[in-house]
């Protein structure tokens, strides 16, 4: 299945604007540009003089912001044996959730549980794997709505960072928890923070591609807006996601998975590696 990118390019614009606490006026002066060219661009309109000289005072890159207005690119088809994505409906939108899972041995762990379980309840009875862990990337409800069927109401353990606790699952702190190991696979908790209080982001190693799931702290060409902190979000993808190889496999909240090196290549939010 096909899943659009989560966002948009005017959505890009808008979410720089927000963290950098630029208003259409400032924007416009900093950028040369009239006021009404920038409300045009937040609603859409694509006009690459406009995109070309507003970017740099956005920190984005100007080639990929206008390769999103002219629908030039998305991610390549990822496939890897022992990852599944499940994408679930949450009122106005889809959210993701994932199972990543040992073929020799049938253990599986959980990343999320997305609006709805059920399509990776059916998918672990069918393959006949063991549910043996889930983990949270944040507590925003559309990714957590279903965390009480799939763990069995406690029956497996679910975990989550200190910073964003909830009912039904444990809680770890960075620097005391270094790594889990289950059934074949290894995963590494990353501090990809900025979205929400505690992002996560888990590295597993273990199958025939190194992945990281992610949570909103990225998406294929663009980013989770940063609620807490959009500096903080910013940086911390830097040092926690950019640092893996160019063929990890991006596993996203939202949208399609992608990987670390079609993120430097596209993403607008990360001008420094194109």
């Amino acid at each position: 299945m096909s899943i659009p990118l989560e966002d948009f390019f005017n959505d890009v614009i808008a979410k720089s604007m927000r963290g950098l606490g630029l208003s259409d006026a400032d924007l416009a002066v900093k950028a040369h540009v009239s006021e009404e060219n920038i409300a045009e661009a937040k609603a859409g309109k694509v006009d690459d003089r406009v995109l070309r000289k507003i970017a740099p005072h956005l920190q984005l890159s100007g080639y990929s912001l206008a390769a999103m207005a002219h629908n030039e690119w998305r991610p390549l088809l990822v496939t890897v044996p022992g990852l599944e994505q499940f994408n679930t409906t949450y009122h106005d939108m889809t959210v993701n959730a994932y199972l990543v899972w040992d073929p020799e041995t049938k253990n599986a762990v959980a990343f999320d549980t997305g609006a709805d379980a059920s399509p990776m309840i059916d998918f672990i009875q069918e393959k006949q794997l063991n549910l043996s862990l889930i983990f949270l990337t944040h507590t925003h409800p559309d990714h957590i709505l279903d965390l009480a069927r799939l763990s069995a109401d406690g029956a497996v353990t679910a975990f989550v960072h200190e910073q964003e606790p909830c009912a039904g699952a444990r809680t770890f702190k960075l620097g005391e928890t270094d790594s889990w190991e289950t059934g074949g696979l290894r995963i590494e908790p990353r501090s990809t923070w900025g979205h929400s209080k505690g992002g996560i982001s888990y590295v597993i190693s273990g199958l025939k591609r190194p992945v990281v799931i992610v949570g909103d702290a990225l998406f294929a060409s663009s980013m989770g807006g940063g609620m807490v902190s959009y500096a903080d979000a910013l940086a911390t993808n830097r040092k926690e996601i950019f640092t893996l190889p160019n063929n990890t496999v991006i596993c996203p909240g939202h949208g399609p998975m992608t990987t670390v090196g079609e993120e430097k290549a596209h993403n607008p939010f990360y001008p420094e590696f194109k």
